[in-house]
């Protein structure tokens, strides 16, 4: 079985072809297509992790849709003060499914 390991949206994530992943916005190119940075790619009994090797090889995948992530009410308040101040926040996702490894 073929896996990588990729950098994406400040993270790392375990894929595989046809695999679908939420990652932070990432913007596609006019086919809806993201090449990915694999750290590691495992082919079976074959670990690859040399900087030199990975750099030649693509992580390809295709653009899904844009999410958004949840709400998150943020509140601080201060006793006796009168002072309360509300703020929420959904963060802009991006769905991903990997179409190949190579």
């Amino acid at each position: 079985m073929v896996y990588a390991i990729v950098r994406a949206g400040g993270r790392q994530e375990k894929v595989s072809v046809g695999d679908v992943l939420v990652v932070d916005r990432i913007a596609g190119d006019s086919d809806g297509n993201v090449q990915l940075r694999p750290v590691l790619l495992v082919d079976g009994p074959t670990i690859t992790s040399d900087a030199e090797t990975l750099a030649a090889t693509t992580v390809t995948a295709e653009v899904v849709r844009d999410d958004k992530g949840p709400k998150i009410t943020i509140l601080k308040f201060k006793n006796k003060t009168g002072y309360r101040k509300r703020q929420g926040h959904r963060s802009k996702l991006t769905r991903l499914r990997v179409t190949a490894i190579g």
